[in-house]
């Protein structure tokens, strides 16, 4: 897999942007095939930061109910995997300089 395919984009939430205050930890969506390996090389090349610890998590998609003027429509929101980045102490990533 190539290491452009792997991340696909940060997790801006506040849990997410505690962490990266308190424990140096950011959250990342990443491509459901990648492993553990892949995402480090990945957050290394393209942040040029050095990484401690990769834990990941797959999230199970949600269903979700809607009601139309046709009735209920159902479906259900697509599962994605997530992976949470320790970077070495001192270090930090820009998340907000590229908006």
């Amino acid at each position: 897999m190539k290491l452009s395919e792997v991340l696909i984009k940060p997790i801006l939430t506040e849990k997410a942007n505690s962490q990266q205050e308190s424990l140096r930890r950011y959250a990342f969506k990443v491509a459901r095939k990648a492993n553990k390996l892949e995402i480090k090389k990945a957050i290394e090349e393209f942040y040029g930061v050095s990484v401690v610890d990769v834990n990941t998590a797959v999230v199970p998609g949600k269903n979700k109910t809607r009601y139309t003027k046709k009735g209920f429509t159902k479906g259900q929101k697509p599962a994605y995997k997530k992976a949470m980045v320790t970077v070495a102490k001192g270090e930090n990533i820009d998340l907000y300089s590229n908006i």
